[in-house]
């Protein structure tokens, strides 16, 4: 199913144990030898998703690395994101060996109001990558590139289901949305079904269940290049080196453009050395050449914003996307 079977093999074995509420560990330096001991990764989202795969790819080289001698990730799915974001706050006092990875959603549900907390309720770690969008199908679906599924979706909207692993009026769906408009369809009609994840969108889209599906390029790429996924369109300026067969909406006519960041971000009140220490062994990783094998291999931008420039980032996005939200009609 996927490539370089063995290490994905380990990472939906270790995937499924988490996606059942099992912390895992894996081991890397000892303990003396690296920066900081211990990390437990929070992932708001089920195995196979966006969330996952950067907490796992993360914690993958950091500890192959020798930055940190081990660490061990929870899935908990719920409220597009809300339940883990909850739990974090809720019970700060315990999770300050807690990263959460998030990403744009968490922008956008709170600006929805789908629940109550924001960036602003959490200690922002850093922004430390970059992956853009991807229109995907099966590999025996009618569509062949992002036009033929423009086509049937202006012929009758309501026969192209659209298929994303979040929620109704998050990312995925808000970026499908947006590239129909750039093409001059209506984005209000988008027949948007959620799934809780990647993996189980994956699994919806190569069982026939929806037309296509609006995720993140990292999410596809390995299913991509088994040939059991076919990538329609990605949101890159330029075709994306680790699967260059997949075209950009641009060339295909298109003027629309996404990526989304992802970062981690600790509980409440931790303590600002405790913090920086976080943000360090993050900088740190980007030199190593464990961090690279992982970006290279999702198709991943560096986007560092550590801090107080992660702070501004988000700020900044926000406003942004209040705007193209407005726009496409999801606010008011």
């Amino acid at each position: 199913m996927f490539s370089l079977k063995q290490k994905m093999d380990r990472r939906v074995f270790l995937g499924t144990l988490a996606a059942v509420g099992l912390g895992v560990s894996v081991l890397g330096a000892p303990a003396g030898a690296a920066d900081i001991d211990k990390i437990h990764f929070l992932i708001p989202g089920g195995a196979g998703g966006g969330w996952d795969g950067t907490a796992r790819g993360t914690g993958e080289a950091l500890t192959k690395s020798g930055i940190v001698a081990s660490a061990s990730y929870e899935n908990m799915s719920g409220g597009g994101g809300g339940k883990a974001i909850g739990f974090l706050i809720e019970n700060a006092k315990s999770n300050h060996g807690t990263l959460m990875v998030n990403s744009t959603p968490i922008v956008i549900r709170s600006l929805i109001k789908r629940f109550p907390h924001n960036f602003r309720d959490l200690t922002m770690i850093a922004g430390t990558i970059g992956d853009y969008a991807a229109i995907i199908t099966g590999k025996n679906s009618p569509y062949k590139n992002f036009n033929d599924l423009l086509a049937a979706y202006k012929k009758d909207p309501k026969k192209v289901s659209i298929g994303g692993g979040s929620a109704p009026g998050s990312m995925d769906h808000l970026v499908a949305a947006m590239a129909f408009q750039a093409a001059g369809a209506d984005p209000t009609k988008v027949k948007y079904i959620p799934y809780d994840a990647g993996g189980k969108l994956n699994a919806a889209i190569l069982a026939g269940e929806v037309a296509a599906g609006s995720t993140g390029f990292s999410e596809a790429v390995a299913l991509a290049k088994s040939g059991e996924m076919r990538i329609l369109a990605v949101t890159s300026e330029k075709r994306i080196p680790a699967f260059k067969a997949a075209p950009t909406l641009k060339e295909q006519g298109v003027n629309a453009t996404f990526v989304n960041w992802r970062g981690f971000f600790a509980a409440p009140g931790l303590p600002e050395a405790a913090a920086n220490k976080y943000r360090a062994a993050i900088a740190k990783m980007y030199s190593t050449p464990e961090w690279e094998a992982v970006r290279a291999r999702n198709g991943w931008g560096n986007i560092h914003n550590p801090g107080k420039k992660f702070v501004s980032f988000l700020e900044n996005q926000e406003k942004v996307i209040k705007t193209l939200m407005t726009k496409l009609g999801f606010l008011k």
